[in-house]
């Protein structure tokens, strides 16, 4: 089952904090700026950010039908994905993970926290030191 970028879209705007935006001239998702997924020139496939050039040799490897890699991105943490090959699970799958390896540390943290059901946990209020111009108010 083929799936279509405005599909991938959609799926990576369920994650927090994500935004189309372009990246390489190309639309892409990013969170907070930085991007993890993009569609590649040729609109027929997507780059996804991995967190290790293992993790790429590992996809290839297991789903060839689905990715692969370029000389271009040889020996980067990254892999090529054939949009038609891609089923909407796999590629949520992918987002998230790609998401996880770009999106900051607190905002992950959040994220797995809600993920795992754990209620948020709720800040301490901070303590100010009394100045002088707030002494004088009380």
């Amino acid at each position: 089952m083929a799936i279509s970028w405005k599909r991938v879209s959609q799926l990576g705007c369920k994650l927090p904090e994500v935004a189309e935006d372009i990246w390489f001239r190309t639309p892409a998702l990013k969170v907070r700026g930085k991007s993890f997924c993009r569609l590649r020139e040729d609109a027929e496939t997507l780059v996804f950010i991995l967190e290790s050039v293992d993790e790429q040799e590992f996809l290839i490897e297991t789903q060839p039908e689905i990715y692969f890699i370029t000389d271009h991105y040889r020996g980067y943490a990254a892999v090529v994905a054939r949009l038609s090959a891609l089923t909407p699970e796999e590629c949520a799958s992918r987002l998230r993970k790609s998401w996880l390896n770009k999106a900051p540390k607190t905002l992950v943290k959040q994220f797995l926290a809600v993920d795992r059901g754990e209620t948020q946990p709720t800040a301490k209020p901070t303590k100010r030191k009394a100045t002088k111009k707030s002494a004088r108010r009380r």
